[in-house]
């Protein structure tokens, strides 16, 4: 697994994104926690993270590239206007999608919902940059300690992935939950 500085992000953007293109997994700082993602149009590499995590058919979040994704491709109300409003931050919004084939079925497996973030970090120009969504999950195994630290990445992981972007250890929780289809909100632990 290579690890990667923001710089070195910076200086190899294009090598990068097309190994992102081309099914890359891989390790990303966020604004609250380590992540584990992939390009969300990709079924094979959305398989290969649900395989990592042991998931099952559980549908993941995404990272959008923008404000403007969520509005052409999700059903935006008035109270998602005004919930969007609390954008970019730490939260995961859960809205219908206008469209099912928006992303991998591996991602919703076919649900008509998706959980999009888009997290005040400088990682979000990364992802506005490949003008694509990419997979956001916790870089652990469902229900084990989340990564905040190459000290605490999972060692299988760890091999199953082609590279980390590293910014050094993270003091976050994962991000609040907020249903605008079901109108809950969830905090993780």
């Amino acid at each position: 697994m290579e690890v990667l500085t923001k710089k070195e992000l910076e200086l190899r953007f294009d090598e990068i994104a097309e190994r992102i293109e081309r099914g890359a997994v891989f390790i990303h700082p966020t604004d609250t926690i380590y992540g584990l993602s992939c390009c969300a149009l990709d079924p094979k590499a959305v398989a290969k993270v649900h395989k990592m995590k042991e998931r099952g058919d559980k549908p993941f979040s995404i990272w959008v590239p923008s404000i403007k994704w969520i509005k052409e491709n999700c059903v935006v109300d008035a109270l998602t206007e005004k919930e969007l409003d609390k954008l970019p931050g730490a939260y995961t919004f859960i809205l219908k999608l206008k469209k099912k084939r928006i992303v991998a079925n591996e991602v919703t497996f076919g649900k008509t919902t998706i959980g999009v973030r888009y997290p005040d970090h400088w990682f979000s120009k990364v992802v506005e940059k490949l003008g694509f969504p990419i997979v956001t999950t916790s870089a652990n195994k469902t229900g084990e300690k989340f990564m905040t630290s190459l000290e605490n990445l999972d060692k299988d992981i760890e091999k199953n992935v082609e590279f980390i972007i590293y910014e050094g250890p993270k003091e976050g929780k994962p991000s609040k939950i907020i249903n605008l289809v079901e109108g809950t909100v969830k905090e993780r632990d």
